[in-house]
């Protein structure tokens, strides 16, 4: 009984450990994977916006606060209800855009590969002053 507990413990330590480590990204990877945004989006500090918001500093910025962007009626709702882009919220929205933002105007269907999430997260939470 005492050996199959310990396995279990040990067996939850790994699982644990593994979830803590597919959450850690390489910015570098991240950065490639955010060619697939380049379309509409930049990420230069000061940079212009496209077709989407310049995406510099989003990690922890509120919702459709970039001034002079024009956003859509439901993302400017969001953001006046306090929505703020949160590491967790942009997982989200990038693996799934219409379930954040139902009537949002953002085309792009969203990653599926949790691996590309984990680096375009990291790459993402590095660009900051």
């Amino acid at each position: 009984m005492r050996r199959m507990m310990v396995v279990a413990a040990l067996a939850a330590m790994a699982s644990v450990s593994g979830v803590a480590m597919a959450e850690e990204g390489d910015a570098a990877a991240g950065q490639r994977v955010f060619n697939q945004c380049r379309a509409c989006h930049t990420a230069d500090q000061g940079g212009r916006n496209g077709v989407g918001p310049n995406l510099f500093g989003i990690v922890g910025r509120p919702a459709a606060s970039i001034e002079g962007f024009r956003y859509s009626a439901n993302m400017r709702e969001l953001g006046t209800g306090g929505l703020v882009w949160t590491e967790e919220r942009l997982r989200a929205y990038v693996a799934n855009p219409k379930a954040v933002v139902p009537r949002g105007s953002m085309s792009f269907p969203g990653l599926r590969n949790e691996t590309q999430i984990n680096d375009l997260m990291a790459y993402l939470g590095s660009l900051k002053s």
